[in-house]
Formats: structure tokens, C-alpha cells, sequence
């Protein structure tokens, strides 16, 4: 299709992405878009921009937050929120990566995709960009009076305090820094808080003005939009501009002529010897090369793939550490790394050695066979699936074409699979060992290549404390009167724009949906029920493209209280310890050859009027229609056959555990808190605590001595589960698939549960809950995560669902500006649960605890002052966007299984939606007399420094029991 404003460079069907590919330049500018046109509704539109830093300041990170602070045709201080407030979007988000920065939307509603559209491009070309703007968002001094102390504020400064107090993060950071020391990649574009402050208002404006131009930009649109209305669209942004330049190619890094050995510390503790971390990480040559990068792709997966695989393996049996680190990332240089978490320092040098001699045995004896076929089947199965989770298609096709056209290759071979997958398979069953020749290539014979050894230091975390606290009296020092009076002047003035209401006629330009736009009536998913060898059987026809997804389910309700904790450790233990028939390594051989995957998790919720919860261990499989029979029987022989007497194995998964446990705390702090708080207030987030929750990781800590000490009653433990779970009477199926491969399934799905145990069965009482506590929980980190709730229904309450109109309002706008535009948190938000009747506040990577704490217990008087009736009205779209998401076919199947185990019926959710859509003010002076209820007797659950936590503590008469978590 041609259009004067644009020269189509090329235009292509491409089957892989099921869409008309058309690739066009912006003659004006020199902008290049790509324009995927098929039927799916979930529309995707993006822009990226080449943002290298030139520094550690994050100035690429600040600047991504900024622009969607306020812009030329919408002048509010949150454009971004209030389209969260109110619209249907089922993606809204921005991202800054080492070299990138990309901004992209999507929504299922034509009319809402455009509003998102106009707004994003508004946003990235137009941004306001005032002083105010960067010193809020990025960083400022802060002092209110002239004998007060001054300290650093700004959002994306605390982000990264958070970031940086994760040791997995900095472990990534320092590999990446070490194979670039001569490169742009040297520089951390999310931010060192440490350099952060060296970054003026004059170069964040001034690095916009350079990389945020059309002729720097690449666009995407996708989905069954009017492929001519996007261009008209576009052209009229983009010939506001006249032609502008590219950032230049990114120079790229001399090769090393040896490997390099790196050492840095981590702020922690250290009483754990073996709390350190090593990685080998090599730098490849970039490849433009479709089939290259399968290649590249199977051989990493081959390597380290699943537990299974080879190095994966040989790394954990060695027992030098706990868990594997691994990732690779798809540079202008690309690179690529191996090596493990938990290990005793002095043992760096064991593991590499280890990695590099593991590495040599597979390129001179070659990796297994069955485990290329495995890895390729699984690649090519999840290749032609596409389901992309919760992420739209177009997304990650977005991001699959960014890497090639970001370094000025064709996008469209970023689209790509199906020639250079046949070549691959054809290649392999030649007998050509391909993949052991990458691995002599590009790692063995590679001299880029650099050993990083992460230690804990327990006096950093101080030391730097003390440096930030230095630089600040430096500044204050070297302040005269008049500094001081206008730093403070600066802090009011700050304080008085972030506490200031935008005008309603700016917040008017803001485009948006009307209340009468959104749909009446919830969309069903098409179920039906019937047994099948006695089972309750759920059905769901849906296209497929002849994919069946099973979801088995088993009551876990059959099991005593003390057996809960075990559940994630038999989780993993029936699909990673093997059967009496095949070791753990031919399991998932198995597995890989012959289905899409087999999960195992569990699902964890309140039921509509009721203290108890709905807890189900569910297998989740999946496989074409042609491979369902060989899926039921590998699901049936790791369900009766696993090898629960596997102590080695079973000791490995456990310190794999514990590891992941520990590393996440930092980066997920706040589901931390939040599952602590809710464990004392429902069944099924007692059960969420026990199986997930900081319980779990105390719990893993002393399972793993009791291996050592106690393996038989761990072992009857894991054996008393099977025996109380695996019951065909205690079991439901749910079936997704296209209606025509139901049949011949069900004939096999009927021989499948004939072949499982029976019998009755009681369901165990798992009462009292534990009394709920004000608890700080200290970890590492720089920042604090605090949390605090009450459970309604207890308190004698049964909200409507108007509360939840009431929390997402609150969550953006009085949280937003309480806790993050002011406070500088990253986050902070409300959540309520209907069925358990559960509501809490919480914050993310905060610098407060106590003034966050009273930001909560304020929101009632925040109600009562009023709400607009526009501000309802968006707050009301972006629930039933809430409500409605978008969802891909077995996301569908597993949705409705979930709502018939939780008596969400139909009529159910079609009440809460008119009481959403019929939303008024009296509802929100309702809520606000609900939420004095969690001030007065809700309770707090704070992560974080043991800094913060103690001061809090004195501050408050010593309000919580103090427990160190890591």
C-alpha cells in the first residue's frame, strides 16, 4: 500500500507472525516503521529510540520516566496514570535497556488504542520536560529547614538503590561492565545512585533533544487496525520535525587478547561462607544471520536449558553452589554467561574450571542426542505456539525485529524462523554437530572472556552510607545562606507543584472512553462440564491450532496442616528426581521430545463465602493432538513414580530454593511483605505464605539441615503427600482445546485417570490461622517495602464491587502522589480481594516506613475531600479493563477452571460488574469509612533495612517484632 509521506522500503508475508509486513521510511524524517497487518484484536503500537548512555548518571532511565510526565497537547503532571486510571490497555508500560529505550501500548478497543497512540507519541516527541520534572523524577537535594540535614529525593534514585541492593542484578551489571570496559555497554543505563547526582538538568534536556527524534526512531503497529489510518496518524507527528540524525553505530569493543578476572563485593552480613557468586561471561560476534542465532539459541539451551542439561547439571551436582546464574543478551556485541550463586569464594577458580572442562568434554564427546531433539522440539514448539503469556503478540514481536533494525539490519529477519528452522533440523539428522561446534567457537577458543567473582561484605552497605552522607555535608557546607534559603525554596516549590490539582480543562484534553463505551455485560468463556471416568471434567472449545492444554487438578485440602510447606519441594520433586525407569535427565528428555512443557503449581485462593480455601496442586501439559497419548502417560508416570527416595536430587532442589528464595527478596520485596501481612487474614493466604512467603524460606533453611540429619522423615514426608494427594476422587480436569480434537482426547483421558489411585479421603482442617503481628523483617537493601491490612468480611464488611473503583483511584492518584511523586518510593498501591475480603496497602522500594505508614492511615480523609465525577468515571473504565483482560486460549481454559473451584459463576461476576459500572461518590465516602477500619486495626509487615526498621521502631514505641531475614 503506498502513501505520499512514506517510501515502502519492503512488504512481505510472513507466516511465522500470521501478518502482511510492510516496511515503510518517513521521507520527511527518515523515521522507518513497521507495519504488521492481521485479525488479531490485540492491537500493539511502539516506539524506540537508540539512547546510548555516555554515562552512569541513568539518564536514559530518568528521562524514559519524564517524558510521560506532562506534554505538549496534554500539560497534567501524569498523563501516563491517568491512562491506567482509565483505559482498556492490556500493555502500558515503558522500558530502558542498555542501548534502547522503547515505549509501547496495546488494547483490544480500537478507539482506546488510538487515545493510548496519541498520548505515547505526544509523551516521547513533545514532552514539557520542566526543572521540576527532573529534580522529582530523577534527583534533588531535599531540606525544608535551614538546620535540617539535606538528602538526596527522586524516584528513579531509590528505584535503583533497590536495584543495586539486589546482588543478582549488580552480578549481571559488573559481568556486562567487564566484557565492555571500552564501550558504551561500560555505562549502566538504569543508574548508579552513587554518580546519579552528577547528572544537571541542562544534559537531561539536552540528551532528549539529540536521540528523541523521528529520525532516530523505530515503530511498530500491529493487528487488525486500519493499516492507513496508523500512517496518517504518524505523519502527522512525525512531519512536525525536518530530518534529524541517527545516534552513531555503537563502536564496538576490542577483543580481549586473555581472559580477565573480576572482583567485587556485594553489601551483606557474611556470616554465610557460602554466600558468594561466580560467572564466566563471554562476548560474541554479532550475527545477522537467522539460522546463527537458532544455533546460538539451541546451544544455550542444550547447555543450561532445564535441569537436565548438561553444564546445568554438572554445575549443581558438583555441589560448589546452590543455584545456576545464566542469560545472554542480544547486544550490538552480544554475550553470553554461565555460573553459580551460593558458593564459598575461594571456589571460584573449582567452577570455572568445572564450567570450561564441562564445556571441552561436550565439544570433543558431544551432547546427548536426545537432548538436541528435546531442546529443538521444545524451541520449535514454543516457535510456532506464540503464546506470549500475558504480553501481547505484537510485543515481543516488536522486540524480536528491534534485534536486527536497531543495528541497522532488516527488522523482518527478526520475524523469522521457519527457513532457518528447516535448514537446522535438516543439518542436525545430517549428523553435522553444529552445536558442539559453536560451543569450540564461540566459547572455548573465545579470549573475550572474563571471570567475575561477587563477594559479600558486610561493612559496605555502611561505607556507602557514610559516602552518601559525606556528599551531602560536602553540599551543605559549601552552601551560603542564600544556597540554603533556595535549596529550600526549591523543596516547597516542588512540594507545592507535586500537591497541586492539574486543571480540569488540561485534564479534559486527556483522551478517553466514556462509562457508556465499555461493555455491559462480562464475555463468557464457553465450558462445559460432564465426568469422565468419574472425575469432574471441564471442557473448553476453543481454536487451538490444534494444541491441547490440560490442567489436573488435586485437592489439597486432603493434606494434615504440617505437610503443607513440603508442596513446593514435591512439586519439583515429581517432575526432577526421575521414575524407576528413567533417571531425571531422560525424563525431561522425554518431556521436551514429546510435548509444549509440563508444569507443576499450585493455585491458591478464598471461595465466594467462605473461610476456607480453594488449594489445588494443578499439572499443568500441554501437546499437539498427535502427542496427547504419549503426554497422559509421562504425566501419569511422574505422578505414581517418582523417585521421592532420591536424596541427592531431592538435597540439590532444596538449596536451589533456598537461593531463589534469598535472591529475590530484593527485587520482589513487596510480595514479600504482602504475603506476610495476608497470611493471618484468609486460609488461602496462609497457604501462599506457607508455600511462597518469607515461612517457606525459613522453612527451606531447615529442611536443608534436616536432609543431613533426618532424611527418612523427609522423605516420609514427600511420600505421605503422594499418598494423601494423587487420588483420582480427589481430582478435576480441565481440557482446552479446538472442539474437534475433543473426541479422540477423551478416549485417552478416560484410559489416563482409570490408571490413577482411588480412595476416600477427609479434608483436613488447617485452622488457626496465626495471630496477625506488626512485624519488621530486615534485609540488605537500601530500601524498605511496607505493607498494611485487615480483612474486611472479619470485620464485619461486605464491600461492593465499587471498592474497587475506590482502589484503583487511590493507587493513581493518592498513592502515586503520596508515596512516589513525593516520597520518592517507586511504587505504591492498594489491593483489594473480594472473595477473601482481604484490603492492604503497600510500597515499593521506599526510602520511608513510618511517613508511608501514615500516607495509608490518611487515605479515609483523602476520600472525604470528594472525588470528580470525571476522576470516578476513568476510574471505573480502568477496573472493567481490570476485569476484562486479554487473554490467549489456554489462559482462557485455566481462567474459568479457577472460577468454577472458586464459585465465580457467571451471574457472580455480572453483579460486581454493574456495581463497578454504577460507581458514585456516596461509594467512595462508603470506602472511606472501610479504610478507617485498616488504619485502626489493620497491621503493618515492613522489609527492609535494619536502619530503617529500628528507627521506626523508636519512633513508635517499638510497634514491631523485629526478625532478620537475610
Amino acid at each position: 500500500m503506498s502513501h505520499p509521506a512514506y517510501d515502502l522500503i519492503a512488504e512481505e508475508q510472513i507466516d511465522e507472525v500470521n501478518a502482511l509486513v510492510r516496511h515503510y521510511r518517513h521521507k520527511k524524517t527518515g523515521a522507518e516503521i513497521l507495519s504488521l497487518i492481521n485479525d488479531d484484536e490485540n492491537k500493539v503500537f511502539g516506539v524506540s529510540f537508540a539512547t546510548p548512555p555516555e554515562d552512569s548518571t541513568g539518564l536514559p532511565h530518568i528521562l524514559e520516566h519524564s517524558v510521560l510526565c506532562g506534554s505538549e497537547k496534554f500539560p497534567v503532571k501524569k498523563p501516563f496514570v491517568e491512562m491506567i486510571k482509565g483505559s482498556l490497555h492490556t500493555f502500558l508500560n515503558a522500558m530502558t535497556f542498555p542501548d534502547k529505550t522503547v515505549y509501547p501500548v496495546a488494547s483490544t478497543n480500537e478507539a482506546d488504542f488510538y487515545n493510548l497512540t496519541e498520548v505515547y507519541l505526544d509523551a516521547v516527541f513533545f514532552p514539557l520536560l520542566a526543572r521540576e520534572t527532573f529534580e522529582q523524577e530523577g534527583w534533588h537535594f531535599e531540606v525544608e529547614n535551614p538546620d535540617d540535614p539535606v538528602i538526596f529525593k527522586g524516584v528513579v534514585f531509590n528505584e535503583m538503590k533497590g536495584a543495586t541492593s539486589s546482588p543478582d542484578q549488580m552480578l549481571y551489571v559488573h559481568a556486562m561492565q567487564s566484557l565492555f570496559p571500552d564501550a558504551l555497554y561500560s555505562n549502566y543505563s538504569g543508574g548508579d545512585p552513587k554518580v546519579m547526582p552528577d547528572l544537571t538538568y541542562e544534559q537531561f534536556k539536552a540528551f532528549h533533544e539529540k536521540y528523541y527524534h523521528p529520525s532516530n526512531a523505530q515503530i511498530i503497529f500491529y493487528g487488525d487496525d486500519d493499516p492507513q489510518k496508523r500512517l496518517d496518524l504518524l505523519d502527522a507527528v512525525l512531519s512536525r520535525f525536518e530530518k534529524g540524525e541517527k545516534a552513531p553505530a555503537i563502536a564496538p569493543q576490542t577483543r580481549f587478547d586473555a581472559p580477565r578476572h573480576i572482583e567485587k563485593t556485594y553489601p551483606a552480613d557474611g556470616e554465610n561462607k557460602r554466600s558468594s557468586f561466580v560467572s564466566l561471561n563471554w562476548m560474541l560476534d554479532p550475527t545477522g544471520d537467522v539460522e546463527e542465532n537458532l544455533i546460538r539459541t539451541v546451544m544455550r539451551r542444550a547447555l543450561v536449558g532445564n535441569s537436565a542439561a548438561p553444564l546445568h547439571k554438572a554445575l549443581i551436582e558438583s555441589g560448589l553452589g546452590e543455584a545456576i546464574v545464566t542469560g545472554a543478551s542480544g547486544l550490538s556485541q552480544p554475550w553470553i554467561y554461565f555460573g553459580l550463586r551460593g558458593i564459598d569464594a575461594d571456589d571460584a577458580s573449582k567452577v570455572e574450571t568445572l564450567i570450561l572442562n564441562t564445556l571441552v568434554h561436550l565439544a570433543e564427546h558431544g551432547i546427548d542426542d536426545a537432548t538436541i531433539e528435546a531442546t529443538l522440539n521444545s524451541l520449535e514448539f514454543e516457535l510456532r505456539e506464540k503464546n506470549t503469556g500475558g504480553y501481547p503478540r505484537g510485543l515481543i514481536f516488536f522486540f524480536g525485529a528491534l534485534g536486527e533494525w536497531l543495528y541497522g539490519r532488516d527488522p523482518i529477519d527478526g520475524l523469522k524462523f521457519e527457513t532457518a528452522l528447516a535448514s537446522l533440523k535438516a543439518r542436525l539428522a545430517s549428523g553435522e554437530r553444529i552445536i558442539e561446534q559453536r560451543i569450540r567457537e564461540l566459547l572455548l577458543d573465545n579470549t573475550h572472556r572474563t571471570t567475575v567473582v561477587l563477594r559479600p561484605d558486610p561493612e559496605q552497605a555502611e561505607r556507602e552510607a557514610n559516602a552518601e552522607r559525606a556528599r551531602l555535608d560536602a553540599a551543605r557546607a559549601a552552601m551560603n545562606d542564600n544556597d540554603i534559603a533556595g535549596a529550600i525554596e526549591t523543596t516547597k516549590k516542588l512540594k507545592a507543584l507535586q500537591n497541586a490539582a492539574d486543571k480540569p480543562e488540561d485534564l479534559a484534553k486527556i483522551p478517553t472512553l466514556t462509562v457508556d463505551d465499555l461493555p455491559r455485560e462480562g464475555a463468557s468463556i464457553p465450558t462445559e462440564e460432564l465426568a469422565v471416568d468419574g472425575v469432574r471434567t471441564l471442557v473448553h472449545d476453543l481454536a487451538t491450532n490444534g494444541i491441547v492444554y490440560l490442567d489436573l487438578g488435586f485437592d489439597l485440602k486432603t493434606l494434615p496442616r504440617d505437610l503443607v510447606a513440603y508442596l513446593p519441594l514435591f512439586s519439583r520433586a515429581l517432575k526432577q528426581t526421575g521414575t524407576s525407569t528413567a533417571d531425571f535427565v531422560a525424563l525431561t528428555q522425554r518431556i521436551g521430545r514429546s510435548t509444549g512443557g509440563i508444569g507443576i503449581s499450585r493455585m491458591n485462593s478464598a471461595i465466594i463465602d467462605s473461610d476456607e480455601a480453594a488449594a489445588w496442586l494443578i499439572v499443568r501439559a500441554k501437546a499437539t493432538a498427535d502427542k496427547t497419548g504419549e503426554m497422559l502417560d509421562i504425566v501419569h508416570d511422574i505422578l505414581t513414580d517418582a523417585r521421592l527416595d532420591n536424596r541427592d536430587r531431592i538435597r540439590q532442589l532444596v538449596a536451589e530454593d533456598k537461593a531463589r528464595a534469598e535472591a529475590s527478596l530484593v527485587p520482589s520485596g513487596h510480595q514479600y511483605a504482602f504475603s506476610r501481612l495476608r497470611a493471618s487474614l484468609h486460609e488461602a493466604d496462609w497457604v501462599q505464605e506457607e508455600t511462597g512467603g518469607i515461612t517457606q524460606l525459613f522453612f527451606l533453611r531447615d529442611l536443608a539441615q534436616k536432609i543431613e540429619t533426618d532424611w527418612p522423615s523427609v522423605q516420609k514426608a514427600l511420600e505421605d503427600i503422594r499418598k494423601h494427594l494423587i487420588n483420582a476422587n480427589a481430582a478435576i480436569v480441565n481440557v482446552t482445546t479446538d472442539g474437534s480434537a475433543w473426541p479422540a482426547f477423551e478416549a485417552e483421558l478416560k484410559s489416563f485417570l482409570a490408571r490413577l489411585p482411588r480412595h476416600d479421603f477427609i479434608r483436613a482442617d488447617w485452622s488457626p490461622l496465626p495471630h496477625p503481628a506488626n512485624e519488621g523483617l530486615t534485609i540488605p537493601a537500601q530500601v524498605n517495602y511496607v505493607a498494611k491490612g485487615a480483612n474486611l468480611k472479619a470485620l464485619g464488611h461486605d464491600p461492593s464491587g465499587a471498592l474497587s473503583v475506590v482502589t484503583k483511584y487511590l493507587g493513581t492518584s493518592y498513592l502515586w502522589d503520596k508515596v512516589r511523586v513525593e516520597g520518592g518510593a517507586y511504587g505504591g498501591f492498594a489491593s483489594y480481594n473480594p472473595l477473601a475480603g482481604t484490603y492492604g496497602f503497600g510500597s515499593y522500594r521506599d526510602p520511608n516506613l513510618v511517613a508511608t505508614l501514615d500516607v495509608y492511615d490518611a487515605a479515609p480523609q483523602f476520600l472525604r475531600k470528594g472525588v470528580a465525577k470525571s476522576d470516578i468515571a476513568r476510574s471505573i473504565i480502568g477496573t472493567i479493563g481490570d476485569l476484562d483482560p486479554y487473554m490467549l486460549p489456554d489462559a482462557k481454559g485455566y481462567t474459568a477452571l479457577v472460577r468454577a473451584l472458586t464459585g465465580v459463576s457467571d451471574a457472580y461476576r455480572q453483579t460486581r460488574r454493574e456495581q463497578v459500572l454504577s460507581t458514585s461518590e456516596a461509594d467512595f465516602s462508603a470506602a472511606a469509612d472501610l479504610l478507617e477500619e485498616v488504619a485502626r486495626n489493620g497491621h503493618v509487615v515492613a522489609l527492609g533495612s535494619e536502619k530503617s526498621i529500628t528507627a521506626a521502631n523508636r519512633e513508635r514505641n517499638g510497634f514491631m517484632n523485629v526478625s532478620k531475614v537475610l
